[in-house]
C-alpha cells in the first residue's frame, strides 16, 4: 500500500520549495517590472515638466523685458499725449513770424528733445501735423551717414502720410488706448518698428480732433535684445509674431538667415519648419496683450530624449541585475527552507500513519531547532502516553485513561497535527513552531510521568498551552485573560480540571463570531478557587441542574460530572464544581479545592530542568 506522500506525488504534488520560488519570482519580476516603468515615466515626465517651467520662466523673464521697453516708449508717447501746450503748439496757427519762431524753440523742439532722450534706445522720433505755419525737420535715412544717427527728431506735414495703407487703417481713436506697433515707411528696409498714436485735440469737450501723429521708431534688434535662442538652449527657436501671425523677429541664426535670403519678407511657419523638422519641438509661448505680440519659443527635444534614453538604459541594467541577484537568492533561500520542511512534513506523516519512532535529525540554533526538537518531544511523549495506555493494568489507571480520553478530545491530536501538516506545506513557519511547541508542552503536562496531583503552575501552563494550540485556530476571534495569584503557586492541585472547561466553552459557548475567556487562581480562605468564564451565550439554570445530577448517567455533562467526583474523592465533599450562568451575558464555573503544599519530588526537579 502506497504512503499518503507518494500518493500526493502520484496526484500531482508540488513541493513548498518549488511553490515559494513561483511566487517569489512572479512577485519579483511583478515588482521590478512595475518600478522600472514608474521609475522611467516619472523621471521623463519630471524632466518634461521641469524643462517646461524653466522656458516658462524664461520666456516671462524675456516678455517682462521686452514690455519694460515698450512701456518706457508708451509712458513718454502719454506725456506728449497729454501735454496741452504742445498740443496747442500743434494745433494754433499765429501770423507772427516771431511767435511761429518763439513757439517752436520754446514749446515743440525742447519737450520733444525731452521726450526723445527719455527713451533709451536707438530713437528715430516722427511727428506728422497739419499746421501750415510749422516748418518741416526731417533727416534723409537714405545717406550712410543717417543711419546711426540716434535720437533724431522729424517733423513731418500730414501730406506725407494721409495717402499711407498705415495711416488711413488706423484703428478708430480711444482716448489714451488706441495706438499700434508695426513696421511701417522704411522700418522694414531698416530692421525697425514702430509705436504709432494719434495727437489730439480736447479744447471742446464733447469732441476729440485729431492735430497730429507720433511714430517712435526703434531697431528691432535692440528692442527684442533679451530675445536670444541661447537663453533657451542650443539648438532653441524664439520668434515673435504680431496680431496677424506673421514673424517679425527671430533669434536663431538659422532662421535670421533665412529672412535675409528671402529679401525681408516675412518669416513663415513653412520656413521654419524647412530648418527644423517638425514634431521635435517643445513649444511654449507667451502674449503681450498691449502690443499684440506673441513670443514663441521651439526647445528642441533632443537633449531630453538623448537625457531619457541613458536613464532608460541605466534603469534597465538595474532592474536586470537585480532581477540576477533576487533569483539566486530565492533560489538558494527555497532550497534553504524546502529541504528543513520537508523533514519536518515526513516525520508528521510518518506520526499520521502511526510510526511514532521517526526523529529529526537537525543542528542549528534557529527556529527549526526549536521545532525539531518540540516534534521529537512531542512524537516521545506521544508513544510515551500510548505506551502507558496499553502496559498499565492497574484500575486507578485505567479509569484514569478513561477521564483523561474523555476531557481531551479524540480528534483533538489529530486535527492538530493536520494544521501543523498544512502550515509546513504553506510555509507558515512561525506558526508551525509555535503550535509544534504549545503541543508538545501541552502532552508533556498533560501526561505529567502519570502523577495524579501537579503544581498548580503546571495546571495553569498545560491550560495555556491548549489555549495557545487554538489561537492558531481561531485567531483573533479568540480573547484570553488570566488572572493567577502568585500565591498559589506553592500549592498542589488535581491535574485536568482547567483544560476540559475551556474546551467547553469553546464548543458550546459561542455568541457571535468572537468569545472571550478568564481565567482566575486565587487562594480563598484556605482554599484555592479556580473560575473559568467566558462572555457566550449562557446555559438555562435547568441545563446545568440536569448536568450535575448525580443520577444522570447519559454522555452529556458526564466530563463536568467526572472532574467534580475526581475532586469530592480527593478532596472530600465540601469542594468540586459550581456553575453559575446567565442567558446572553455567559457562564461562569467554579472548582474548590483545597489549599495544599507540595512535595518536591526528583520528577518536579526533572519537570523544571525541561521547561528551563
Amino acid at each position: 500500500m502506497k504512503s499518503a506522500w507518494e500518493k500526493r506525488k502520484r496526484l500531482g504534488y508540488m513541493p513548498i520549495g518549488y511553490k515559494l520560488m513561483l511566487s517569489y519570482l512572479v512577485f519579483i519580476i511583478i515588482l521590478i517590472t512595475v518600478n522600472g516603468y514608474i521609475s522611467h515615466t516619472m523621471y521623463d515626465k519630471s524632466m518634461r515638466n521641469q524643462t517646461s517651467a524653466n522656458i516658462k520662466n524664461t520666456l516671462v523673464q524675456i516678455r517682462d523685458n521686452v514690455s519694460y521697453k515698450t512701456d518706457d516708449i508708451i509712458r513718454i508717447s502719454s506725456t506728449l499725449y497729454e501735454d496741452d501746450s504742445f498740443i496747442d503748439s500743434l494745433r494754433i496757427e499765429p501770423t507772427d513770424k516771431r511767435e511761429i519762431n518763439e513757439r517752436y524753440d520754446k514749446v515743440l523742439r525742447p519737450k520733444l528733445e525731452s521726450a526723445s532722450k527719455s527713451i533709451g534706445l536707438n530713437l528715430r522720433m516722427f511727428v506728422y501735423y497739419n499746421n501750415s505755419t510749422i516748418d518741416e525737420v526731417y533727416v534723409n535715412y537714405n545717406k550712410p551717414e543717417a543711419q546711426y544717427q540716434e535720437k533724431v527728431i522729424n517733423l513731418l506735414k500730414y501730406n506725407r502720410i494721409v495717402h499711407q495703407p498705415w495711416y488711413y487703417s488706423f484703428p478708430n481713436e480711444e482716448y489714451g488706448v488706441t495706438m499700434q506697433w508695426k513696421q511701417v515707411e522704411d522700418d522694414r528696409g531698416d530692421d525697425r518698428i514702430s509705436m504709432i498714436r494719434r495727437i489730439m485735440d480736447l479744447s471742446v469737450p464733447t469732441k476729440m480732433k485729431e492735430v497730429g501723429m507720433m511714430r517712435f521708431s526703434v531697431l528691432i534688434e535692440e528692442l527684442f535684445e533679451s530675445v536670444y535662442f541661447r537663453n533657451l538652449g542650443e539648438g532653441a527657436v524664439l520668434l515673435v509674431k504680431d496680431r496677424t501671425g506673421k514673424i517679425i523677429y527671430a533669434s536663431n541664426q538659422q532662421l535670421h538667415d533665412a529672412k535675409e535670403a528671402s529679401e525681408r519678407a516675412p518669416i513663415t511657419l513653412a520656413s521654419m519648419a524647412k530648418a527644423h523638422p517638425p514634431g521635435e519641438f517643445l513649444t511654449l509661448q507667451e502674449y503681450m496683450p498691449k502690443q499684440g505680440w506673441t513670443i514663441v519659443a521651439y526647445v528642441p527635444l533632443t537633449i531630453i530624449k538623448q537625457e531619457a534614453e541613458r536613464v532608460r538604459t541605466y534603469i534597465l541594467l538595474i532592474c536586470l541585475l537585480c532581477f540576477v541577484l533576487f533569483t539566486f537568492t530565492g533560489i538558494f533561500m527555497s532550497r534553504y527552507f524546502s529541504k528543513r520542511i520537508t523533514k519536518f512534513v515526513s516525520v508528521l506523516n510518518a506520526f499520521r500513519e502511526g510510526d511514532l519512532h521517526k526523529r529529526i535529525s537537525y543542528r542549528g540554533k534557529d527556529e527549526f531547532s526549536q521545532i525539531a526538537t518540540a516534534l521529537n518531544g512531542m512524537g516521545e511523549d506521544v508513544e510515551a502516553l500510548i505506551n502507558k495506555v496499553y502496559l498499565t493494568q492497574l484500575q486507578k489507571k485505567e479509569a484514569e485513561l478513561e477521564m483523561l480520553q474523555t476531557q481531551i478530545n479524540p480528534h483533538f491530536l489529530y486535527n492538530t497535527l493536520s494544521s501543523i501538516n498544512r502550515l509546513a506545506k504553506f510555509g507558515e513557519n512561525e506558526k508551525l513552531q509555535k503550535m509544534v511547541v504549545e503541543l508538545a508542552k501541552f502532552y508533556r503536562l498533560t501526561l505529567n510521568s502519570g502523577r495524579t496531583l501537579i503544581p498548580v503552575s503546571s495546571e495553569v501552563e498545560q491550560v495555556n498551552a491548549y489555549l495557545d494550540i487554538q489561537k492558531v485556530k481561531y485567531g483573533r476571534r479568540l480573547e484570553v485573560t488570566f488572572d493567577v495569584d502568585v500565591n498559589v503557586w506553592q500549592f498542589e492541585t488535581i491535574k485536568l480540571i482547567l483544560q476540559p472547561f475551556v474546551e467547553n466553552v469553546l464548543k458550546h459557548a459561542w455568541s457571535g463570531d468572537r468569545i472571550h475567556i478568564r481565567i482566575v487562581a486565587k487562594l480563598d480562605g484556605g482554599d484555592i478557587l479556580y473560575r473559568v468564564i467566558d462572555d457566550g451565550m449562557g446555559v438555562r439554570q435547568e441545563r446545568i441542574a440536569e448536568i450535575m445530577s448525580a443520577s444522570n448517567e447519559s454522555e452529556t455533562g458526564f466530563g463536568i460530572r467526572n472532574i467534580h467526583q475526581r475532586v469530592q474523592l480527593q478532596y472530600g465533599e465540601q469542594y468540586g464544581v459550581s456553575i453559575f450562568s446567565l442567558r446572553g451575558a455567559g457562564t461562569s464555573v467554579n472548582i474548590r479545592i483545597p489549599a495544599r503544599k507540595r512535595k518536591l519530588f526528583l520528577e518536579d526537579l526533572e519537570d523544571d530542568q525541561g521547561s528551563g
